[in-house]
């Protein structure tokens, strides 16, 4: 079982950065992949990010691509993901995630535990 809880949410000017927190619960958290998911007002939930249970492997959306980094410190049970160059598009809920496929889950229904969210809003 894994409890998770985003943090570093905020609205922050097109061009910006903010950095997003997951605080994670449990001793088996180094045994995850752990990923980001967003969510815009009447959308689905979208892949952004995923690292490895290891840090050694990361994917990312096409769209964040450059942009936005996923790291994580299993040391802390945290991961993080740092977003650059918002733009307005980026506007969304902000999920961390956990899962225990060991090859590249970008589905939603491939991760098991969920956080509560943190809002991102990018102002133009």
């Amino acid at each position: 079982q894994v409890q998770l809880v985003e943090s570093g949410g905020g609205l922050v000017q097109a061009g910006g950065s903010l950095r997003l927190s997951c605080a994670a619960s449990g001793r088996t958290f180094s045994r995850y992949t752990m990923g980001w998911f967003h969510q815009a007002p009447g959308k689905e939930r979208e892949f952004v990010a995923l690292i490895s249970w290891s840090g050694d492997r990361t994917y990312y959306a096409d769209s964040v691509k450059g942009r936005f980094t996923i790291s994580r410190d299993n040391a802390k049970n945290t991961v993080y993901l740092q977003m650059n160059s918002l733009k307005p598009e980026d506007t969304a809920v902000y999920y961390c995630t956990a899962s225990t496929w060991s090859g590249t889950p970008i589905k939603r229904d491939q991760y098991e535990y969920w956080g509560q969210g943190t809002q991102v809003t990018v102002s133009s």
